[in-house]
């Protein structure tokens, strides 16, 4: 198709997800249709990027900070960690375990790089 929308994936990058699924059925055509749609809409973040890049009042450091908006990271594992090993009795805690082994756990994990 020579004629193809903006946000539509290439045939062939569509071929390459089908043939690195290892899931059959059904679950591979949401796994497919996930892929798609989060491809067409990074293509979409980028064409806005570049449209705003375009405007007098956007400066590059404006536009990352909107890409990194719309495209947050997730936590890192020593992030999630770290939340879960919250001391006993603070908010969201979520231990079983002593005072004493938790602030060992937290103090290796605050030690360790991201």
């Amino acid at each position: 198709m020579t004629n193809q929308h903006p946000i539509t994936p290439p045939q062939e990058l569509v071929t390459n997800w089908i043939l690195e699924s290892d899931i059959p059925g059904e679950d591979m055509c949401d796994g497919i249709a996930t892929r798609a749609a989060q491809w067409g809409a990074d293509q979409e973040l980028v064409a806005c990027g570049n449209y705003l890049k375009q405007c007098a009042a956007w400066e590059e450091e404006d536009v990352i900070e909107f890409y990194n908006y719309r495209r947050p990271k997730p936590p890192s594992l020593k992030e999630q960690a770290l939340e879960l090993a919250r001391p006993a009795g603070t908010e969201g805690a979520h231990v079983t375990f002593g005072p004493e082994e938790l602030e060992l756990i937290r103090r290796a994990l605050e030690a360790l790089d991201d």
